[in-house]
């Protein structure tokens, strides 16, 4: 703390306040701490000499926050006495707000963690405090896992300094953390040799996710590689994208059906969706149009969460375990702590590609 305080001007006390979020600071000074902390990387005292132990008993789940910008958008005013209210589906407050790939991940790890006499605290690096809620997290953990692309390279390496950190998902990146994956263009290919191979669908489109996000770029890599390949068309970027939400998936489906009703563009034969939350707001959209899924158009989705299998029609999918994903990583972060000296660990795990009704497949 007396470094943070010299670095900020200010006494260790108030260094103190801050930290523990207890009497008042002046929002100036308060910056002017953070600041400090930041630059330094520090992690409150109290929580290091836990770390030193390893035995707080508490492991840490970062995830990056999918949701709308404000909380209060999703959650409504409270409302008394009781509404009817005419629904007209799932919408940004609903139960698809966010993800639910994250909360599979979730699932895992808080499993895995029990099983071990472990409780799970979990952060969303949600801005503008996410620096400040996965420092204050990394200060009170036995490790952490984070989910690739979650934090910046910095603040992950100042992370990883003081706790052992294992990554989820995306490829492993340099700076030698312990990740647990899967093979995402492998899972790709696959389904588009079987739409091509089995169904005679050639006008394959791509609905890609957020610019940037390693997973998307390998699964839109995958379908490039299996179009050139099989002699379809290669497109240089994809035409449609959305951010990976059920809500940005029914936008999009927008687009797509008013191109078609409009001369601009012709119906593809298959959408190839980068995530299921994608494909099944394009479903959704679909049929309120009366565009006939399969006959008219397959949807195919990516990441086999519940909901893939229980929407009409039910979409094929590449499954990837997403569960195990948090599970293992969390297996992985216990080796850490039992044995530091252990190499870092690579999992790729396998996926399968899961044929349902909406590729034509009965």
């Amino acid at each position: 703390m007396r470094d943070v305080a010299g670095r900020a001007g200010v006494s260790v006390s108030t260094v103190s306040r801050v930290v523990n979020a207890h009497g008042y600071v002046k929002a100036g000074t308060r910056a002017l701490v953070e600041k400090a902390i930041t630059e330094l990387g520090f992690v409150p005292s109290g929580a290091a000499r836990g770390l030193v132990a390893r035995r707080t008993g508490l492991l840490g789940l970062c995830l990056p926050d999918m949701g709308p910008a404000g909380v209060q958008q999703a959650l409504g005013p409270l409302r008394t006495p009781v509404e009817l209210v005419e629904d007209s589906g799932p919408g940004p407050g609903g139960a698809t707000w966010g993800s639910l790939y994250f909360g599979e991940v979730l699932r895992g790890a808080e499993y895995a963690a029990w099983e071990a006499d472990y409780a799970l605290a979990v952060a969303v690096a949600r801005p503008p405090q996410a620096e400040a809620r996965v420092r204050d997290l990394a200060g009170r953990v036995d490790g952490l896992v984070v989910v690739a692309g979650t934090l910046p390279d910095a603040l992950l390496e100042h992370v990883a300094h003081r706790v052992p950190v294992v990554l989820v998902a995306g490829p492993r990146p340099a700076g030698g953390y312990d990740h647990v994956g899967v093979d995402n263009g492998e899972g790709i290919r696959v389904l588009v040799e079987h739409l091509v191979g089995v169904h005679g669908l050639r006008d394959l489109r791509f609905a890609a996710g957020r610019p940037g996000t390693r997973d998307d770029i390998d699964r839109f890599r995958g379908f490039c590689s299996a179009s050139r390949a099989l002699g379809l068309p290669v497109p240089a970027e994809p035409v449609l994208r959305g951010d990976f939400t059920r809500d940005s998936g029914r936008r999009l489906a927008e687009q797509v059906v008013a191109d078609h009703r409009s001369g601009r563009a012709r119906l593809p034969e298959a959408l190839v969706c980068t995530n299921d939350e994608t494909a099944l707001g394009f479903l959704d959209v679909l049929s309120a149009e009366g565009v006939r899924v399969p006959d008219d158009v397959a949807v195919t989705g990516f990441d086999g969460i519940d909901a893939a299998r229980t929407c009409s029609p039910r979409l094929t999918t590449v499954e990837q375990p997403v569960a195990d994903l948090g599970r293992l990583a969390v297996g992985v972060l216990e080796a850490c702590l039992a044995d530091p000296r252990l190499p870092r660990q690579d999992l790729v795990v396998p996926s399968r590609v899961l044929l349902r009704e909406s590729c034509g497949t009965h």
